[in-house]
């Protein structure tokens, strides 16, 4: 029986460096965001390069509708995988920021995500086997705006749901990966000047670490020396101290606005 997967924020980063490991492994992707001539594009290159099957769906998952048409797909079909990756930052202070920004970021960051598991983890649990990857961040454990806040929900919720189906082959995973070399901050307007070269991770290298580790059970993958040891700081560290660093990091990805 072929098996599926499906990805949002699939044509970019972290999210399309998951298809194509995933498509290498025989799954046959779904893939979801906003841009079609992306989509068709990437469907186009994982049919050629994998000799898989492919479907799109073109969704602003900020939106209602968006959001309920992916619900909708999965209610209707047998989904394997579930990977939760659609994100986006907002490159302002919390009280100098457009609301309609904040909630969109909270319908893509939270709402979505729980949505798709509450739809998808109910088939899983009756097939006993599936996978859900939701890309968190470290930034989860700082106090950074609503972006870290969101993250927190992810990953926190990831966590507790791991541990609610431990006893199944379903495997709930938050990958939580540092700065990563995506489209992400540029399309954010964040200044990333200074960032010392070790800092960034590898795409496609941390979506492997994070498929391997999910399949083995992990509950929270962190990829990468540097963030596992920042991450053991920030969770350990007295709170006044990582809520004046989250700060400074969001002060300085702002210096170009």
């Amino acid at each position: 029986m072929e098996s599926w997967a499906l990805v949002t924020g699939a044509t970019a980063g972290i999210g399309e460096s998951f298809t194509r490991l995933l498509a290498q492994n025989g799954y046959n992707i779904i893939l979801v965001a906003r841009d079609l001539p992306r989509l068709k594009d990437r469907a186009a290159a994982l049919e050629a390069n994998f000799k898989v099957s492919t479907k799109i769906i073109q969704a602003d998952l900020s939106t209602d509708a968006g959001c309920q048409s992916i619900e909708e797909f999965i209610s209707s079909n047998q989904i394997d995988v579930l990977i939760n990756n659609a994100g986006f930052g907002i490159n302002k202070a919390f009280t100098l920021s457009q609301l309609d920004a904040e909630q969109a970021l909270l319908d893509v960051l939270v709402r979505t995500p729980m949505r798709l598991m509450h739809q998808a983890l109910p088939g899983m649990k009756a097939r006993n086997k599936g996978v859900i990857i939701n890309v968190s961040s470290v930034a989860g454990w700082i106090a950074g705006g609503t972006y870290s806040a969101s993250k927190s929900y992810l990953t926190v919720l990831s966590e507790s749901l791991h541990t609610e189906l431990v006893a199944t082959d379903v495997k709930v995973c938050a990958l939580c990966p540092g700065f990563t070399k995506t489209e992400f901050h540029e399309r954010g307007r964040m200044s990333m000047k200074g960032l010392p070269v070790f800092m960034w991770l590898n795409s496609d290298k941390l979506v492997a670490t994070a498929w391997k580790e999910a399949v083995a059970g992990k509950a929270i993958s962190v990829p990468g020396w540097q963030y596992k040891i920042l991450t053991f700081v920030m969770r350990n560290a007295p709170r006044t101290l990582v809520r004046k660093i989250g700060m400074n990091v969001r002060i300085k990805q702002r210096a170009n606005n």
